[in-house]
């Protein structure tokens, strides 16, 4: 499997990040030993100091899908879910600032959160989802599906025309406003329409 993640789908993100909005969605890939094991604390990596949480609703692919139709992309996946890009911020702007690729700071192990699965039969619109991240209790991200500047199935339709989809990849649509750095012994929480899909403690 492999791990599709969108960059800049919000446009309040966009802001508090400072960056130009893109004309096309932006796209990176992190592997698949980015992901972090079910039940396991995230470590915070030795060669970043400054790591960000990043709440975004998830999708999973259920067929091989090449050049979708946004018409027929809502058939390629059947669940949604919640989960953390974690981000080493320091890092990726260095990288930036040399114009070199991200990975090491998008796709470094355990930094793919990847909560519980939901059928999508379970939600009226998919794009109307409230989602939510509580860093120690406290809320510190708040979404909204209907916020982004490209759909579900427009994302899936763009990020089509480049990588065969196959059963099992995992669709990261993007993050909201609120993104900031966690500490050690943090804790967070994240809830799709008000139900928690993950938790997990920060060593």
């Amino acid at each position: 499997m492999k791990i599709i993640c969108i960059g800049r789908n919000y446009a309040a993100h966009i802001e508090e990040l400072a960056n130009e909005r893109p004309k096309d969605p932006v796209v990176f890939i992190k592997p698949d030993s980015a992901v972090l094991p079910k039940d396991q604390d995230f470590y915070i990596p030795e060669f970043t100091k400054e790591v960000h949480y990043e709440v975004e609703v998830l999708i999973r692919i259920h067929k091989v899908g090449k050049h979708i139709d946004e018409r027929f992309a809502n058939k390629y996946y059947n669940e949604v879910g919640l989960g953390i890009d974690f981000t080493a911020r320091d890092l990726q702007s260095e990288l930036k600032l040399k114009g070199l690729p991200w990975e090491k700071a998008k796709g470094f192990d355990g930094s793919a959160v990847i909560g519980k699965w939901l059928p999508k039969s379970d939600f009226k619109d998919l794009n109307n989802l409230n989602f939510t991240l509580q860093k120690n209790e406290e809320l510190v991200q708040k979404g909204n599906t209907g916020l982004m500047l490209w759909s579900i199935d427009e994302l899936i339709a763009y990020v089509s025309k480049f990588f065969t989809l196959k059963k099992g990849d995992i669709l990261f649509t993007g993050t909201p406003a609120g993104v900031g750095q966690i500490t050690t012994n943090d804790y967070l929480s994240g809830k799709l329409e008000g139900q928690e899909l993950f938790s997990l403690k920060i060593k």
